[in-house]
């Protein structure tokens, strides 16, 4: 197995990539702090995988430093942190006011810098990983994710800044994933409530969907997993695309 042994953190795994990740994780051998902010969910997935559980909000500073506390109290060390959680909060630039901004990038951003810092120690002692999940919007983005866009770029900064300098100094390895259109219950519902019908992702054409379907939380877990393990190596400071078709370069459709 992956990890055997490993102690892992798996921010916003209550649900989406993240419980899929942990549910994987787990598959592979590894002890994993389920995280989340929604009491309910987040306890039922601990209880399903028989691991322990954190409650909270990244957005506070100080959950960040609980967070680990936890990990560390629960399995007595740390080989990897999986910054997970986000928000996909929308709004135009009409709407961006400094209070929304500042709240995206407090989640999406700040949090991932401040448990990285938290969790500094334990990794260097474990010469850990560290995996941000972060987005293809990093780019560029939609026209009502401009700030979610500008914290997953910051992210994508941070991931190849840091994965420079702890991998050098600590021995952290620090890499991303940038997630295309990926099908979790989340989306499923968000679409939903956008005015598309219920089966909206059972209908989708080729230039939204090329092999026909979208992308599972299952398969983006699988490579945070790899990410996650020692046979991954001294790779770090890299961000990797997950999408189904290049980002860059893409063909355009025939008319």
């Amino acid at each position: 197995m992956k990890l055997q042994g490993k102690a892992i953190i798996v921010t916003g795994s209550s649900m989406g990539i993240g419980e899929a990740t942990a549910r994987r994780a787990v598959a592979e051998g590894a002890r994993v702090l389920i995280h989340g902010i929604e009491p309910v969910e987040t306890e039922e997935v601990a209880r399903s995988l028989g691991m322990p559980f954190c409650v909270g909000d990244l957005a506070e500073p100080q959950h960040c430093e609980d967070l680990v506390e936890c990990a560390v109290t629960e399995f007595g060390k740390l080989d990897g942190l999986v910054n997970n959680a986000g928000v996909v909060w929308r709004n135009l630039i009409e709407k961006t006011d400094a209070a929304f901004f500042d709240s995206v990038m407090a989640i999406n951003a700040r949090a991932p810098l401040l448990l990285i810092r938290a969790a500094l120690r334990e990794l260097s002692l474990s010469q850990g990983f560290v995996v941000n999940i972060g987005s293809v919007n990093a780019y560029s983005g939609e026209p009502n994710l401009l700030a979610y866009s500008a914290a997953k770029g910051a992210l994508m900064t941070m991931t190849r800044n840091l994965g420079d300098t702890l991998h050098r100094e600590h021995g952290v390895k620090v890499n991303q994933i940038n997630p295309g259109w990926v099908l979790s219950e989340g989306e499923k519902q968000r679409k939903i409530e956008e005015g598309m019908a219920d089966d909206w992702y059972e209908t989708l054409g080729k230039e939204e969907a090329p092999s026909g379907r979208m992308i599972t939380t299952e398969e983006i877990a699988a490579t945070v997993v790899h990410f996650l393990s020692d046979e991954f190596g001294p790779i770090s400071g890299q961000v990797v695309e997950l999408s189904q078709f290049p980002f860059i370069g893409r063909n355009a459709p025939k008319c």
